[in-house]
């Protein structure tokens, strides 16, 4: 038996070896279309499992669940890391109305931003000033804004066509919103949600006092779009009115938590590792289920589609899924940190972080040399509608493992409807299409394959073609 064994096995690794990469890329994306798991372990994760924030009891559970099903992938070593990460609760929900006069009141829908502090137990109760940036704080200055409560009210910007883009040119309000407000004597924030459409969902987020002192942090709360267009247009008619809110949340000391990491070692060079990865936590609000359940299991669906395939990778492939990337990333510092002291030569890494919707391409920081490389590629994804292949950042968690010359790169599925859903509680798993999910994994699968066989070096590599 042993011997039958053996001789599939060897018949298996030459066919593979003879096959095209169009071959191998197109068994790639049948296994993971007719045979995919990426779907099954995220409706485990997002509906038995459910939200996952740093040092909650749902991360854990998370934690022993995806080392447990790496384990049965038959892969080479699975173990886990241990990291220290912040614990901060959110507490009972949220309550916030508009005054417009004593005893008129409309309620409208808010929700604590990460990181924040809680409220007065009473809640706070103020006039409101209404601004698009931080200047703006300024030119009012102290004199306009002290005991007020400042409401940031710059939307993400709907003309650009990258959703990434619109997203970082007003994020700054909800990061340091409070920060800036502290110095003008404001007592909270109230902050724009981060979305692109009118909606009643509030999106919650990392937000940062810095080294402000603990006696002079100020509440900041997200606001839902369709009630920050409300306050704005009442403020207009009215610049007298009130809003009132009410938040519970409270940072506690930080616990131990773990990055969940498998290897498939490599037959060749095992000591240049490969990694694909995600985030493992999500925000509380929701379920997590594109931020970013949808990386974690493409990523433990990359080792697994690879040996369905049949192929035998030369380097060292590992799955990571880091911990605390929404506040604070210290599972992939971690893992940066304790791979440089190990002396670990991490030539590639890959990261799905921008939900599970239609893979679109990737984008990778990487010499222009390595670039062409990838461009010359572009052809093999083609079949599958793949058009996106642009020079430009990665991921969060696989940027520390930056070298001068390594290639990270990140999944670039299509954004439209991403902050629809990224940090609200509609991020859930009934937002998930299985095909769009699975075609991801694929799109993953079949980069971390090519990166395999010809490397980072495409000097060396183009040697290797001609010969």
């Amino acid at each position: 038996m042993k011997k039958i064994f053996l001789i599939a096995l060897s018949f298996s690794s030459l066919l593979i070896f003879s096959q095209t990469d169009e071959d191998v890329i197109k068994t790639i994306y049948k296994q993971s279309l007719t045979n995919g798991k990426s779907y099954d372990w995220l409706n485990y994760l997002s509906n038995q499992i459910g939200s996952r924030l740093s040092g909650s009891l749902g991360a854990e559970k998370a934690v022993t669940y995806t080392k447990e099903e790496l384990e049965k992938l038959g892969l080479d070593k699975v173990w886990l890391q241990p990291v220290m990460v912040p614990k901060w609760v959110r507490g009972a929900k949220e309550f916030a109305y508009i005054e417009s006069a004593p005893g008129k009141t409309t309620t409208v829908n808010i929700c604590a931003l990460g990181g924040s502090v809680a409220t007065p137990a009473l809640g706070i109760k103020a006039q409101v000033v209404e601004v698009k940036n931080f200047e703006e704080l300024e030119v009012l200055g102290k004199e306009n804004i002290e005991g007020k409560i400042v409401f940031f009210n710059r939307p993400m910007q709907a003309d650009l066509i990258h959703t990434f883009e619109a997203y970082g040119g007003c994020v700054n309000q909800r990061a340091q919103g409070a920060v800036q407000a502290a110095k003008y004597g404001a007592i909270a924030v109230i902050v724009r949600s981060m979305n692109l459409r009118l909606d009643d969902f509030p999106h919650t987020g990392n937000m940062n006092y810095g080294d402000l002192p603990v006696e002079k942090r100020i509440p900041s709360a997200a606001i839902s779009t369709n009630d920050a267009e409300l306050l704005s247009a009442m403020l207009t008619l009215n610049n007298n009115i009130k809003f009132y809110f009410k938040q519970n949340c409270k940072q506690l000391k930080d616990v131990e938590s773990h990055n969940v990491i498998g290897e498939i070692t490599g037959s060749e060079f095992p000591n240049e590792y490969m990694v694909v990865g995600g985030h493992l936590d999500s925000w509380d609000l929701g379920d997590g289920s594109h931020d970013d359940g949808a990386g974690v299991v493409q990523s433990m669906d990359v080792l697994r589609l690879l040996k369905e395939s049949g192929i035998k990778p030369k380097r060292s492939i590992r799955v990571v899924l880091f911990m605390n990337e929404e506040n604070g990333l210290r599972g992939g510092r971690k893992y940066a940190e304790v791979a440089k002291q190990k002396g670990e030569n991490h030539v590639f890494a890959l990261e799905s972080d921008s939900g599970g919707f239609t893979p679109r391409g990737f984008s990778f920081d990487c010499t222009d040399a390595v670039f062409e490389q990838v461009l010359s590629w572009q052809s093999l994804f083609k079949p599958y509608l793949i058009h996106y292949f642009e020079k430009g950042g990665s991921g969060a968690d696989v940027g520390p493992l930056k070298t001068e010359s390594n290639v990270l790169a990140g999944l670039r599925p299509d954004s439209q409807r991403y902050f629809d859903h990224h940090h609200a509680s509609n991020d859930t798993f009934d937002a998930i299409n299985k095909r769009e999910l699975e075609l991801g994994a694929a799109t993953m699968t079949a980069l971390v394959y090519l990166f395999d066989k010809y490397g980072v070096n495409p000097i060396t590599n183009s040697k290797k073609i001609k010969n």
